[in-house]
């Protein structure tokens, strides 16, 4: 296991206030970047960055930053954010996703987890910083390209049968989202809504596709091709 990295700058320009920055990262390169990056940025001040969640927690608790960046292969479950969230209210976590972990399972599970911002670890710069402020400003931001991870491709947003009503982009997102398991109130935490509204979706979805419960709903739209079971990958090696 690496040795947990603290490095504190406390940088920013004279006079100048702003959201300190610390990230929880494995990769030196990438740490070394995201530092550049913060103070470079007016307005952004750069706290640190450690290497384990251990240290994360242990960061925080020592130097209280606005805004932490994690990356998701650290906290694929999303234990250290739970934790982090739960002990630091004033916190905001934003998760750099990893490709591996661009399902609707994993965005959901973070937001429901209580992180306040998911973008993908491959965006550039300035939507990275984008994504710092806002998430800052209003503790809420979605990366459109994980966006499109619950959203419904156009091609599967027809009705399911000769005389049934297509279900509209947002059912779909709702539909996806009752498979992988989750409750009213959670899919309201992940769509950014509120619970009653997605009540109204689950009517809608059950009356439009002629189903008698949720779990029927399901089982109508895999058997129908509305919804499509993830491929599982061969796993190689020992």
């Amino acid at each position: 296991m690496p040795r947990s990295t603290h490095r504190t700058a406390f940088a920013s320009r004279p006079g100048e206030v702003g959201p300190t920055v610390a990230l929880v990262d494995g990769v030196p390169l990438f740490r070394e970047g995201l530092s550049a990056l913060v103070l470079r940025t007016p307005g952004l001040r750069w706290l640190g960055a450690t290497d384990t969640p251990q240290g994360a927690l242990r960061f925080a608790e020592r130097f209280h930053p606005a805004v932490v960046l994690i990356d998701s292969g650290l906290d694929p479950r999303g234990h250290l954010s739970t934790a982090l969230c739960a002990a630091h209210a004033d916190l905001a976590v934003l998760i750099l996703v990893r490709d591996a972990h661009r399902t609707t399972q994993y965005v959901a599970t973070s937001i429901t987890a209580g992180v306040h911002g998911v973008i993908q670890r491959s965006a550039e710069p300035p939507q990275v910083v984008e994504a710092i402020r806002t998430v800052h400003e209003t503790r809420r931001y979605l990366d459109p390209g994980l966006a499109r991870t619950v959203a419904a491709p156009s091609s599967r947003l027809a009705g399911v049968a000769d005389g049934q009503q297509p279900l509209s982009r947002r059912e779909f997102q709702v539909l996806q989202l009752i498979a992988d398991g989750l409750e009213n109130q959670e899919i309201a935490r992940v769509l950014f809504v509120s619970v009653e509204t997605v009540r109204t979706h689950v009517k809608s979805i059950l009356r439009k596709l002629g189903a008698r419960d949720r779990t029927h709903a399901v089982a109508v739209a895999f058997k129908s091709g509305v919804l499509i079971a993830p491929v599982r990958r061969p796993r190689t090696g020992t």
